[in-house]
Formats: C-alpha cells, sequence, structure tokens
C-alpha cells in the first residue's frame, strides 16, 4: 500500500526570500527582542501592538523541505504532492508576477527532484499578470517533471472563480490535462463571526470559515456553467469541499426552482451530482468518519484523497515529539470508515492519488497497513 498527502504546504525557497525582501504585507520579519521569524499575511496582523501577536510563527517545518521528509518518515507517507500555502503570488505587482511565479515554481520542481519519487508539486500562478501570462505558465508547467497541477485560492483573478476572464485559464488547464487545486484563501468576512470573535481563537475561520468560502466559490463555478464550458477541467477541492457534500442535494433543489433561472435560460446544464462524480475530487482532510462517508457518497470513492494540512495544526508545547493529531485523526476516520473494505481504505490513502495525479509508485512502501493506522 502507497500512502499518498495530497493536502501539504511548503514555501519554497525563493519564495521565502521573497518574503523576506518585502516591508508591506504579506512579509516574514522578527520583532526584537525576539528573534522567532513571524509570517504576516492579513493586514489586521500588521497593526498589532504586541510583537507576539503579528502573524504566526515561520520554523523550518515550512520551507526546508528536509523538515517534510521527516514528518512523513514519521507518519509513514511515502509520497506528498506538495504546494504553497497563502497568500501564493496575489499580492504582486503585474509587471512582476509572471517572472516570480517562473522563479518559484522552478524552485519548487528543483525541491522535489531533490528526493525523486517522494515529492511532487502543484505549481502557482501568476494571477495578478495578463491572462496570456497565466496561460503561459499553465503550459510550461505541463513540461516540468514534478509538477502535477496548480494550486489556486477562491478569489482567482479578484472577483471569484465565476468571473470570465478566467475561461482561458480553465481551457488551458483542460487541455493540458493538469488539476487544480481549490484552497480558500482568507476566509469569510470577519465581521460574521460576531463581536465576541477574539474570545474563540482561530476557530471560527478556520473550522467554519475556510470550509464556507469553498463550498461558495464551488457553487458560483457551477452556477455559472463553468462546468459545462469545460467538461474535461479537473478540481481537487480542500478539506472534503467544504460543506458542499451535506447541501448539494439542497443547491440542486433551490436551482430546479428558480424562476429566474429558468426564464433567462442560465441554469447549469449538468446536474450538480454528474459535476461531482466527474470534475471534483474532494481531499480527506475532514477528521471524522461522518465527513468522509460524505465525501465518499458524493464524489465516488475513487476519487477522495488522503491529506494533511502540514505544516499547520501542529502539536501543541510540550507534545512535539508525538504524532500529529491533525493526521492521525484522518487515518482512523479512514480506518473507521473503511477498515474492513480495504479497497475502498487503500484507495484513499493513496491509489487513487497515484492514479490521478499520475505519481508513479516513488519508494517502495512503508508498509503501513491498515491495522495500524
Amino acid at each position: 500500500m502507497t500512502i499518498v498527502d495530497i493536502h501539504t504546504h511548503v514555501y519554497p525557497p525563493a519564495y521565502m526570500d521573497l518574503l523576506r525582501s518585502r516591508d508591506t504585507v504579506p512579509y516574514v520579519r522578527t520583532f526584537p527582542p525576539s528573534t522567532e521569524e513571524r509570517l504576516i499575511i492579513l493586514p489586521g496582523e500588521d497593526s498589532s501592538n504586541s510583537s507576539t501577536a503579528r502573524g504566526r510563527p515561520i520554523g523550518p517545518e515550512y520551507y526546508d523541505f528536509s523538515y517534510k521528509i521527516a514528518f512523513m518518515d514519521q507518519h509513514k507517507i511515502d509520497i506528498s504532492v506538495v504546494s504553497l500555502a497563502n497568500p501564493w503570488l496575489d499580492f504582486l505587482p503585474p509587471s512582476e508576477a509572471a517572472e516570480t511565479a517562473m522563479l518559484i515554481n522552478d524552485d519548487m520542481d528543483a525541491s522535489c527532484g531533490l528526493y525523486p519519487g517522494r515529492l511532487y508539486a502543484f505549481g502557482t500562478l501568476p494571477l495578478s499578470a495578463s491572462v496570456e501570462e497565466i496561460t503561459e505558465e499553465i503550459r510550461r508547467l505541463k513540461g516540468m517533471p514534478w509538477i502535477r497541477g496548480v494550486v489556486m485560492g477562491t478569489s482567482g483573478l479578484g472577483n471569484g472563480l465565476d468571473d470570465e476572464r478566467l475561461n482561458p485559464v480553465y481551457e488551458a488547464l483542460e487541455e493540458t490535462g493538469q488539476t487544480m487545486f481549490l484552497h480558500p484563501h482568507y476566509g469569510l468576512p470577519t465581521e460574521v463571526y460576531g463581536p465576541r470573535a477574539s474570545e474563540y481563537g482561530h476557530v471560527l475561520p478556520l473550522a467554519l470559515g475556510f470550509p464556507l468560502e469553498t463550498t461558495i466559490a464551488v457553487a458560483r463555478l457551477i452556477l455559472s456553467g463553468v462546468f459545462d464550458k469545460y467538461p474535461g477541467l479537473t478540481l481537487l477541492l480542500a478539506h472534503s469541499g467544504g460543506t458542499l457534500p451535506f447541501l448539494a442535494g439542497r443547491l440542486e433543489s433551490v436551482i430546479a426552482h428558480d424562476a429566474h433561472l429558468k426564464d433567462t435560460n442560465t441554469a447549469p446544464k449538468r446536474s450538480i451530482w454528474d459535476v461531482l462524480s466527474k470534475n471534483l475530487i474532494l481531499d480527506a482532510v475532514v477528521y471524522s468518519s461522518v465527513g468522509l462517508k460524505a465525501a465518499v457518497d458524493v464524489a465516488g470513492a475513487d476519487r477522495v484523497l488522503f491529506g494533511t494540512d502540514h505544516p499547520f495544526f501542529p502539536p501543541l508545547e510540550g507534545e512535539e515529539d508525538q504524532p500529529w493529531l491533525s493526521v492521525t485523526t484522518n487515518y482512523k476516520a479512514i480506518n473507521d470508515s473503511f477498515g474492513l473494505e480495504r479497497g475502498i481504505a487503500e484507495g484513499v490513502l493513496g491509489d487513487n492519488a497515484v492514479r490521478l495525479l499520475n505519481l508513479g509508485f516513488g519508494r517502495q512502501s512503508t508498509g503501513c497497513g491498515l491495522e495500524k493506522i
């Protein structure tokens, strides 16, 4: 059995150099007297008067590929498909975006090549550049040995994924047969969490905001008819597609009853169930058998893929040497759901990813049986 992690992030050295060179959001710097580097992504984090509250600590587990390999070995993961985490490259001025994307994608591909067969990657697009430059990079990525698609946030070019200006991007992805890993970007507007939100840490935006952001983005894609225009387009959705597996039936029903869509003949031609089973792949980063079974029910057992979201959600202080709960919980969900159906479990753990992303088998499996996860 080959275990593949398709939702795992890394900031390659070229990207870290970029962040360290900046003095506006996003950037990486230390705040004396601390020598700890911190990543500042959001404007609100930049205005804090407390250095320890600004952004998040960013250590070598975020950018040193040897740490990724050590994490994989600790958790019996054979292959990882790494991707840049937000904020990607959306913040760059148009004149710099295309060249920077090429630099970072080359760095990502070369870094994966240091561990042949163990690391693959999703490339990053210069979304602030011209559409022509974006599609050129998509076609260039197709020829890189360790790249298997692209990662993109839900904002697209700034107006969401139903923006018609993205049509050439979808066309290029369909033409080259590359998967788009759709990852939430900034979550929902902070005001939806209410005046007491600061009392709840990061629970509301991470547990609810990110999945709902993905759900809304994909619903807009379906409503705009993107999957009618590009029936071969493939999206891998983070966090098991958010709430889409649970709400797909309701969404389908409301579309069928909407007079405006009927009168204007703008309703999507394909059903949501057809899109889910043919165009959408769901990761298994949902931490429970209930959510995992829902993902398999709507997408199919052959279109759900294991992931860890490393290096986010690490063990808390004092537990650093322990297995990551964020990983073992996903292993347990797979075992609880499909432990007696070995074929399904092995598919979710790795076989599906090997087939869908054309990964090859990498090194010999670690031999992690279902009874051990």
